[in-house]
């Protein structure tokens, strides 16, 4: 009853912003649903800055519904598929996380910013944005006013990938296929949201049904597991540099706290599929899943616009949105590089 009351207010907000917006995107399938909800959502926070009783559910849309939805995707996937897209990205994966980090590094070095900032944007832009940020913070011990000047920086750029990277894709020549934007989309976008958002625009305004969300959510967890050992190398680098001692920066480092419940899950979706399919249950009873999944992508975009504050961007500095942009730009073109370079569009 506690939580109905709590967050009621807030769900029904963002209800009511992505039913319009799921409209609109099949009006207008070059945009996409969940571009429309991001940007109804970012007009309306332009004049409703204090979301008062309606702040709780607006955050737990969110975070929250984002993550069922990347769950019930889990649903209508083969395991096979899995680890072969898996396999096919890792290259790229690897390439645009060393990317974002030494650019970072070397910013750092070059402007003199501080370091743990610098390390949140350059780890948060390389591997999947506020999860990223979250797990890595208490490893280097940074406040929040670093963990929230991090967050706005990356939570900018997602923004921007979601609105810009499907046209981006079109313009370039990427084939229209759910191959090149996916893997473009889960190794070039930071944030689950984003990569989504992303996604389903690329599926929309090419007809591919659910193809290109699923490649790409399916790139991007497998690039969210690379939270595990960038955090066990910065907790190293870290202890070694301020005197941790062995037993303080082991309880910073459960596994359980590094990876996202919801990407077991999804796994854990996806090898319901995989058995169910094995034993001759037809693909397409996985379909609704991957239905309400979708509407549960807007809600979250809606939500994610009403927190998208642009003033309070501009107040963070200007040095840190040029580090997120630099990350951001070099994991583009790296990415962009390596996909042309091994034909996959």
């Amino acid at each position: 009853m506690d939580f109905i009351k709590k967050n009621i207010p807030g769900i029904l907000v963002c209800i009511l912003i992505a039913i319009p917006a799921f409209y609109l995107g099949k009006m207008f399938p070059i945009i996409g649903g969940p571009v429309f909800a991001i940007l109804i959502g970012m007009l309306i926070c332009m004049f409703w800055t204090n979301h008062g009783a309606a702040g709780a559910g607006i955050k737990f849309t969110s975070k929250k519904v984002l993550q069922y939805a990347v769950i019930l995707l889990g649903f209508g996937l083969n395991l096979n598929v899995i680890f072969l897209t898996a396999k096919e990205s890792l290259p790229i994966i690897i390439s645009t996380i060393a990317t974002s980090l030494i650019v970072s590094f070397a910013m750092c070095k070059i402007f003199e910013l501080p370091t743990k900032l610098a390390t949140l944007i350059g780890v948060g832009s390389s591997i999947c944005g506020g999860s990223a940020i979250a797990a890595t913070a208490p490893v280097i011990k940074a406040n929040d006013e670093e963990i929230g000047q991090a967050i706005s920086v990356v939570f900018f750029f997602n923004v921007v990938a979601a609105l810009v990277f499907p046209t981006l894709g079109d313009i370039i020549g990427m084939s229209h296929d759910a191959v090149a934007f996916g893997i473009f989309a889960g190794t070039a976008v930071n944030d689950t949201s984003s990569v989504t958002a992303a996604a389903s625009t690329w599926d929309s305004m090419f007809s591919l049904g659910h193809d290109t969300l699923d490649k790409a959510v399916t790139v991007k967890l497998t690039r969210t597991l690379a939270i595990i050992p960038i955090v066990l190398c910065l907790s190293v680098w870290y202890a070694k540099r301020h005197n941790v001692s062995e037993q303080e920066r082991v309880s910073r480092l459960k596994i359980i706290n590094l990876v996202p419940s919801f990407i077991i899950m999804f796994i854990i979706a996806a090898l319901i599929t995989t058995i169910a399919v094995y034993y001759g249950v037809d693909a397409s009873v996985f379909r609704p899943f991957k239905d309400v999944s979708l509407f549960f992508i807007i809600m979250a975009m809606a939500a994610i616009g009403l927190n998208c504050n642009i003033v309070k961007l501009i107040k963070t500095g200007f040095m840190p949105i040029m580090l997120g942009l630099a990350c951001w730009l070099s994991i583009t073109a790296v990415c962009l590089v390596i996909q042309y370079e091994i034909n996959i569009w």
